[in-house]
Parts: C-alpha cells; structure tokens; sequence
C-alpha cells in the first residue's frame, strides 16, 4: 500500500511539463551537433567554415549546458531522471571533440 500515489501527486504533470524544454533543447543540441560534424572545410585557408564549425559547437555545448544546469535544480532532478539528459551531454561532448579537433 505504500507505493501508490497520493491524490495531490503532481509528478506525471509536471514531467509532461518539464518535457517540452527537454526535448526542444536536445533537438536543438542535436540539430547543430550534426552541423558541425557534417560541415567540411576545404582547406585550410577556409575561414568560413572553421567559424561554422566553432559556431555549431558552441551552440550545441550551449544547449547541452543549459539543459543540464535545468536538470540540477533540486526539483527538476526529482521529477526528471538523468537518462533525459544524458543524449544532450552526449551531444555537448562530441562537439566539444569536433571544436578541438577542428582547430
């Protein structure tokens, strides 16, 4: 009897709540993840593309970090479990890769 939910639970809620941040900040860290890694230079007199490159990372280690400074407010990490963070720090990681090896 211990394991069921009071009345004024509203964890389900919030999570449906909390998911829309979540998953637009993983798309996002996502979608420019993907930009840098697919972005080539020609050589490497290519400016342009090498500031693709840092800009992409940036923006994809930005969105992993904001997502995983939402996720450590004490009542975010008590409604979401880290496995809805761990893609966007997974992304975060190889982009930092790609900004270091890009040069």
């Amino acid at each position: 009897m211990t394991d069921l939910a009071r009345p004024d639970d509203d964890r389900g809620c919030l999570r449906a709540v909390l998911a829309l941040p979540f998953g637009v900040l993983t798309l996002i860290a996502a979608y420019f993840c993907w930009t840098a890694i697919s972005i080539r230079p020609y050589g490497s007199w290519d400016d342009d593309a090498y500031a693709g490159i840092a800009l992409s990372c940036a923006v994809t280690i930005a969105a992993a970090g904001s997502l995983a400074a939402l996720w450590l407010l004490p009542s975010v990490r008590r409604v979401i479990g880290w496995v809805w963070v761990a893609p966007a720090l997974a992304l975060g990681i190889a982009a930092a890769v790609r900004w270091g090896i890009s040069g």
